[in-house]
């Protein structure tokens, strides 16, 4: 049978799903940022497993398992508040699996 050597098909997959998660943690960030009080933020995104049915797909390709956010309005609870229900909305995760942390 022809066809692309597995390895080579596991290369592109770990990359389609590297860049669409910086997509994402990209476009977190430009929402963040623009939430009065937020200010400055810097996000890292978690994946997991494709077959974890309690989070974000996209494509099928790629879950969101948890959120790290730094921002600099962290200091504040309602500020924190809003981002975890933003992300909570957004990618259909538990707020236990979101961390905002104070930016220095």
């Amino acid at each position: 049978m022809a066809g692309l050597p597995v390895s080579r098909k596991t290369n592109k997959t770990i990359q389609t799903q590297s860049t669409e998660k910086t997509r994402l943690e990209s476009r977190l960030e430009e929402l963040l940022s623009g939430v009065e009080g937020v200010g400055k933020v810097e996000v890292i995104i978690v994946t997991g497993d494709e077959g974890n049915d309690n989070s974000f797909s996209m494509n099928g390709q790629i879950s969101v398992t948890g959120v790290l956010v730094s921002a600099e309005g962290a200091g504040s609870a309602v500020v924190v508040q809003d981002i975890q229900q933003a992300i909570m909305a957004l990618f259909q995760i538990e707020a236990n699996k979101i961390r905002v942390m104070k930016m220095k």
